[in-house]
């Protein structure tokens, strides 16, 4: 990679006072460098050396040029240094984006535990409950949820989750467990538009319910918070109340009949040929989500 070939030529035959010597420094035949040397001035339509049959030397012009050119070839190199060096060591800025709830409960604590082991990257995280563009908005990473379009962008699976039906042991105690999807009919329903924005629930073997829910929120959190309160039976993705589950602050219902799981996956934009701290934040972030019983099971 050197689109600077012809300034390094100009700049061997002013350092070597001869078209021999810079083609000895740069191993190069004489006629290359001849015409190299004539290419060039022919393009910028100036004669850069006056020429004798023993030696060359730099007219006014050349003289300018030599230290412009000098100073290109000098900021060609540090930034291709610079540029490696983000390969191999995580360093700059990390733009990192997911849905609000999955970047609270699980992204964060990476991004703490990857900020702790690469002091020289700042990260910027935005969690946000839509389908962002990588390229376009200027992300490096993202955590989606979901079957992935066709796309150039590189993903890992991680993980997988669920559409799950939940409500607390208070609700279920008093109006009974559903043991098919058509009996959510007779109960209280929350609809958490983020995650159902239709009320039509949609179940296992094309099975769908349409239901007129009792609380309609925006966001799942609340829906959770309002199952939670014994306010009825919501509908959320199993990771978004793997604490709850946990504690036995709400419990599953209709397992038998949930739809197929959705995949976790990291993608970025960037292949092969990805930087260091690209590489090192899915790297870190695979193995933690991988491990995380809530998003494999």
């Amino acid at each position: 990679m050197d689109d600077l070939k012809p300034l390094r030529v100009f700049v061997a035959i002013a350092e070597a006072g001869s078209l021999v010597g810079a083609g000895r420094a740069l191993q190069l035949s004489p006629p290359t460098v001849t015409r190299i040397l004539s290419d060039l001035e022919t393009d910028l339509g100036v004669a850069l050396f006056h020429r004798t049959t023993r030696a060359v030397r730099l007219t006014d012009t050349g003289q300018s040029f030599l230290v412009d050119a000098q100073r290109l070839i000098a900021d060609f190199e540090r930034a291709v240094e610079n540029a490696r060096g983000a390969r191999e060591t995580p360093k700059g800025v990390l733009r990192v984006t997911s849905s609000v709830l999955f970047g609270e409960h699980y992204i964060l604590p990476v991004i703490q535990q990857f900020m702790s082991a690469y002091p020289d990257v700042r990260v910027e995280a935005t969690f946000v409950d839509r389908m962002v563009n990588l390229v376009e908005e200027g992300f490096d990473v993202a955590i989606r949820i979901g079957e992935l379009s066709d796309s150039n962008l590189l993903a890992r699976r991680v993980g997988a989750v669920r559409r799950v039906v939940c409500s607390c042991e208070t609700y279920l105690g008093k109006n009974g467990i559903p043991q098919h999807p058509s009996e959510l009919k007779g109960h209280r329903i929350i609809s958490a538009r983020a995650v159902t924005p239709v009320d039509e629930w949609k179940f296992r073997d094309g099975i769908r319910v349409k239901l007129k829910p009792h609380l309609n929120v925006n966001h799942a959190s609340t829906a959770i918070r309002a199952a939670q309160s014994d306010c009825g039976l919501t509908r959320v993705l199993s990771y978004q109340i793997g604490p709850e589950l946990f504690d036995g602050k709400l419990k599953t219902v209709l397992e038998d009949y949930e739809p197929d799981e959705l995949p976790i996956n990291i993608v970025h934009a960037e292949g092969r040929s990805a930087s260091a701290k690209i590489r090192s934040f899915t790297e870190m972030a695979a193995e933690r989500l991988r491990k995380n019983p809530f998003l494999n099971r």
